[in-house]
């Protein structure tokens, strides 16, 4: 069983795997981190700080001052703000990882339309250039 076990490990695609989760996860601090603490800063001071994580129903059919004070109460509460902020920051990631991936694919682009070098000639190659050039010359 062993032995079956680390045939499976050993497959590329499970590495191939286990590598992407591993850089998905660094790529998703990246993106958290610029959508936090790059974006949403300029956001929040262009909307005045505007935050629908206090925006909910009561289904009591009472009124509350605040999202706390209604939960303290033990009131059953349809948060609709925090689902409202789900989506704008879910549009803001989703903006930023179509810039990067497109800024990626821009660079893979122009990697592979630039010219590459010729390969150096073999060795042998040029030894035989060498001695026609010399043959040549007497």
């Amino acid at each position: 069983m062993f032995k079956e076990f680390k045939d499976f490990i050993a497959r590329g695609n499970v590495m191939d795997m286990a590598v992407g989760i591993i850089m998905g996860a660094a790529f998703t601090a990246i993106v958290n981190s610029m959508v936090g603490d790059l974006i949403m800063p300029i956001i929040g001071m262009l909307t005045s700080g505007v935050d629908f994580a206090d925006k909910f129903i009561a289904l009591d059919g009472e009124q509350y001052v605040s999202l706390k004070a209604a939960q303290d109460a033990g009131a059953t509460v349809v948060t609709y703000g925090v689902f409202i902020n789900a989506v704008i920051n879910f549009l803001i990631i989703s903006f930023v990882v179509f810039m990067l991936v497109k800024g990626v694919n821009k660079i893979k682009k122009e990697q592979e339309e630039a010219p590459a070098a010729p390969p150096a000639p073999p060795k042998s190659e040029v030894l035989l250039e060498e001695i026609r050039d010399a043959l040549v010359k007497k």
